[in-house]
C-alpha cells in the first residue's frame, strides 16, 4: 500500500482552495480555543482578524466547490482580497504592539459598539486601544498577531500560487 502523498492537495485548485479554507477556519477554531479555554480576552483588531480568517474560509470553500469553472477565479480573488486584508489588519496590530508608547488606552469594541455609530467606531478600532498593545500570550516569542500576520501571509501566498498556477502551466 502506497503512502498519502499530501501534494494531491496542490495537483487541483479544488484541492489547494479547500485546505485553506479549512486551516482559515481552523484558525478561527484556535482563537476560540485561546479566548473560551485558555482565557485570553481578544481585543477588537483581533476581532476584525477573526472575521477576515472568516471571510477567506468561507471564499476558499466556495472557491473549491465551484472549481474549475471560470466563476470560481472570481471567489478565489475574494479569498485572496480577504487573506490580504486579515493581513494588513495583523500587521498593524503587530506594529501596535512594537509602539504601545504610541496608544492611549480606549474602550473595548463592545462598549464603542454600544455607544458610537459604527463611522466612529471603525476609526478608532484602528487607531487601537491599550488592550491592542498588550502582546500577552506567546509562542516561540512570537505574538498571537504576529502569528496571524504569518498565516494570513502564507494564505495570501497560496491563494496567488493557485490563481496564477493555470497561467504558469501554459
Amino acid at each position: 500500500m502506497k503512502p498519502l502523498d499530501p501534494s494531491i492537495l496542490w495537483r487541483s485548485a479544488r484541492g489547494a482552495y479547500f485546505v485553506v479554507g479549512l486551516v482559515a477556519f481552523g484558525l478561527i477554531g484556535v482563537g476560540l480555543m485561546l479566548q473560551h479555554v485558555v482565557g485570553l480576552t481578544p481585543c477588537p483588531l483581533c476581532i476584525f482578524q477573526r472575521v477576515a480568517y472568516l471571510f477567506v474560509g468561507v471564499f476558499g470553500l466556495l472557491a473549491a466547490a465551484s472549481a474549475p469553472r471560470v466563476w470560481a477565479r472570481g471567489v478565489a480573488v475574494l479569498m485572496l482580497l480577504a487573506a490580504l486584508t486579515g493581513a494588513g489588519i495583523a500587521g498593524w496590530h503587530v506594529w501596535l504592539q512594537l509602539n504601545p508608547e504610541s496608544l492611549s488606552c480606549g474602550p473595548g469594541l463592545e462598549v464603542m459598539l454600544e455607544n458610537f455609530p459604527l463611522t466612529q467606531v471603525l476609526p478608532r478600532v484602528f487607531k487601537g486601544s491599550g488592550d491592542c498593545a498588550d502582546a500577552g500570550w506567546k509562542l516561540f516569542g512570537i505574538s498571537i498577531a504576529g502569528w496571524s500576520l504569518i498565516w494570513f501571509t502564507l494564505l495570501s501566498l497560496v491563494s496567488m500560487a493557485t490563481f496564477f498556477r493555470p497561467l504558469v502551466r501554459k
